[in-house]
């Protein structure tokens, strides 16, 4: 029973999508701590409202939030069978415009076989 298991949900490379957004929401969380002084009686302005933190994070954290969510919307391609194809483009092939044509119903002149009417009672 070598035969490879299907899995319904996530595929490997899903996962590894998943992580590489995770990675990016920590780095910007990471980034984003500190600017605090350990003196409570100075503040540091420079150092809280840095580029760092007032830019660079948010955007990274944004940014992993939307790999994640590709690796979540992302399926796996379905595989195509070369011989189905290969049966797709014979029957392709076969329909020539006269075949087509003869298919197409034609008008004829001829009235129905049987006809609805209402008819009036007196």
């Amino acid at each position: 029973m070598n035969s490879p298991i299907k899995h319904i949900g996530f595929q490997p490379k899903n996962y590894k999508i998943l992580l590489i957004g995770l990675g990016l929401n920590i780095l910007g969380f990471l980034l984003m701590i500190g600017g605090g002084s350990d003196d409570l009686n100075t503040f540091n302005a420079n150092e809280l409202f840095s580029t760092v933190r007032i830019t660079i994070a948010p955007m990274l954290i944004v940014a992993g939030y939307i790999v994640i969510l590709y690796s979540i919307m992302k399926k796996e391609k379905a595989p195509v069978d070369k011989g189905v194809k290969a049966d797709v483009d014979v029957l392709q092939a076969q329909k020539t415009p006269e075949k087509i044509q003869a298919q197409t119903p034609v008008e004829s002149n001829t009235t129905p076989k049987h006809t609805y009417s209402k008819k009036s009672k007196k």
